[in-house]
């Protein structure tokens, strides 16, 4: 499990968010927000990629030594993530309020830095998306490609024979798997040609032999 992430007003668990992506399915994760101090604390959630996320409480207040559940849903995906969606983030600030302050009536310069609130206080998480193999596979020969990019002339030439020959490997595995099955085929095939050919001549014999017998009864 992931450890806790936070401030001095509150901590955040886990300190990332992970989503299992199924294509055309909607992912879920929740985050637990908990306030240790002896003050009423107001959170407001926010995220680079807003359209891509519903998030339930977005803004809320936490009683003091209480917590509370945030749920955050990934809308359904007809893509696996690119390497720039990898790169979404969350922000959650927060900050100390009045006892009796109530969420529909906070201010819109409460978590506003610019209106001169020194005390709003930020916990930035990451978000981790969890793809079968086959997409992680494709996102391992991204990686490979960037990290082929990133070293000198000679190690990069080095690199990209490896991967050519890895793939060429793969090539040459599935087309001896295919001869492999096509010999399967031909083999049965041939068995079963066998089979018919030795059926022929066994009901030709019997033929012969019922001839024969017929002519001795009649002789």
């Amino acid at each position: 499990m992931s450890a806790a992430a936070g401030n001095s007003l509150i901590s955040v668990t886990p300190d990332e968010l992970r989503f299992q992506v199924e294509l055309g399915k909607q992912a879920f994760c929740d985050i637990k927000v908990s306030n240790s101090t002896e003050h009423h604390v107001a959170f407001k959630v926010k995220t680079t990629s807003p359209k891509k996320y519903f998030v339930r409480p977005n803004t809320g207040i936490v009683r003091p030594q209480d917590s509370c559940i945030i749920r955050v849903t990934l809308q359904a995906q007809n893509e696996y993530p690119t390497d720039e969606q990898r790169k979404d983030k969350f922000l959650l600030q927060s900050t100390v309020v009045n006892p009796n302050a109530k969420v529909d009536e906070l201010s819109s310069d409460t978590f506003n830095k610019d209106a001169g609130k020194s005390t709003i206080e930020e916990c930035k998480l990451r978000v981790v998306f969890l793809c079968p193999n086959s997409a992680q596979g494709n996102s391992e020969d991204e990686a490979l490609k960037r990290s082929i990019q990133d070293l000198d002339p000679d190690s990069s030439q080095a690199l990209q024979r490896l991967k050519e020959e890895r793939d060429a490997a793969n090539r040459q595995t599935m087309q001896l798997r295919q001869e492999l099955d096509m010999m399967k085929r031909r083999k049965i095939r041939g068995s079963d040609q066998g089979f018919s050919f030795r059926f022929a001549i066994f009901v030709g014999l019997i033929g012969t032999l019922l001839g024969l017998l017929l002519k001795l009864s009649l002789s």
